[in-house]
């Protein structure tokens, strides 16, 4: 298949609005029309990787963190990221990035962390802003239901565990069809009445295109009046960090043990023990501190993150214990989440998890 089949796919899940500003997701290397018959997945794209990819005959390397972040001025190998990305076009091998937008999405990064835990029922823990909008349309009372059923297979109307949510009112509609018009009802050069629906339908920013699309095909009007409207309102299945419950409440030892036992880790650094159960648990992979004050909102016992400095363990405050795994650590499933998500939809398509541990971090035990 071409490059832009699969980026497609993987932004349905994932938009590549859902990143951070700092972020550099998407196609960062090759042209969305390339033939690709295999991917090597990887959580960084190195060297190495770059090297396995042409011994494994990959056209695509798909990678959580992308290779370059910043702007690149000169090509000339003096840095490993430099080194990458000439080699990987030397070989012709494209590079995709999926970070800190499977971050930021229900059934992410921080999921596959709460999974490998046995965390259960959880939500996302700091829901994002400005990331839903609503939808207004008017249409003839006889295809109200074929509007609000196209809307909805465009992926409008879901609220949390809900589908298919929209508002309706019954109203009347006037226009006046001027020459050329081929209108649906009325007459040329006279004002017509129509009685119509307002169907109101909230939905994810990044659908917009697709919404609208979806509307012009099934409604019967020429011309078709909607009004789009950005919402304050939080999103529930889109943001940072992930909370939720495990079964049953743990010694804080045996939950830390439990830690270092489920995601490999050769070191989990934490704060005082509060001589309390863990019940609570919320996580965020990679760099999470950010997260600390919704944890403590939240009621959770225990912060499973990464890359916490010494002056930061301070803010527990003996509110939550924070425990550190490691940024590697934190993400390493990630590979695997990636890989079910492709094969899911493209079930034929060769798909490889890199043999590589490109933990730039190593420990001394």
């Amino acid at each position: 298949m071409k490059i832009k089949e699969l980026t497609a796919y993987l932004e349905t899940l994932a938009p590549l609005s859902y990143q951070e500003d700092y972020d550099n997701s998407g196609l960062i290397i090759g042209s969305p029309e390339a033939e690709i018959n295999s991917a090597l997945i990887s959580l960084d794209c190195t060297e190495a990787v770059v090297a396995e990819a042409i011994r494994k005959n990959c056209d695509i390397i798909i990678s959580h963190h992308p290779i370059i972040f910043k702007g690149i001025k000169k090509l000339n190998g003096k840095t490993y990221v430099e080194r990458v990305v000439i080699k990987a076009i030397q070989h012709n091998i494209a590079i995709y990035a999926i970070h800190t937008n499977l971050d930021h999405v229900l059934k992410g990064v921080n999921s596959k962390i709460c999974d490998k835990l046995g965390v259960k029922d959880y939500n996302i823990l700091a829901p994002g802003g400005s990331l839903l909008r609503k939808l207004v349309t008017f249409c003839p009372n006889s295809h109200a239901d074929t509007v609000r059923d196209a809307l909805f297979i465009a992926g409008a109307g879901d609220i949390g565990k809900y589908s298919d949510c929209s508002f309706n009112v019954a109203g009347t509609g006037t226009f006046k069809p001027g020459d050329g018009t081929n209108a649906f009802v009325g007459e040329t050069g006279r004002r017509h009445s129509e009685e119509e629906t307002r169907i109101e339908v909230m939905f994810s920013a990044p659908l917009e295109g697709q919404l609208i699309f979806a509307l012009h095909e099934v409604h019967p009007y020429e011309e078709v009046a909607y009004d789009v409207y950005q919402l304050n309102n939080s999103h529930p299945q889109v943001g940072a960090g992930m909370i939720g419950c495990l079964d049953e409440a743990l010694d804080e030892r045996d939950f830390l043990q439990l830690l270092k036992d489920k995601l490999n880790c050769k070191v989990v650094r934490y704060t005082a023990l509060r001589g309390k159960k863990i019940k609570r648990v919320a996580v965020c992979g990679g760099t999470g501190g950010f997260l600390l004050p919704q944890a403590i909102s939240a009621g959770a016992d225990v912060f499973v993150t990464a890359d916490y400095k010494y002056h930061e363990f301070f803010d527990a405050d003996e509110k939550i214990v924070i425990a550190d795994v490691g940024h590697y650590e934190s993400e390493q499933f990630t590979v695997e989440l990636l890989h079910e998500t492709i094969t899911e939809k493209f079930p034929n398509f060769a798909l490889r998890l890199t043999e590589l541990n490109t933990n730039p971090i190593n420990y001394l035990i």
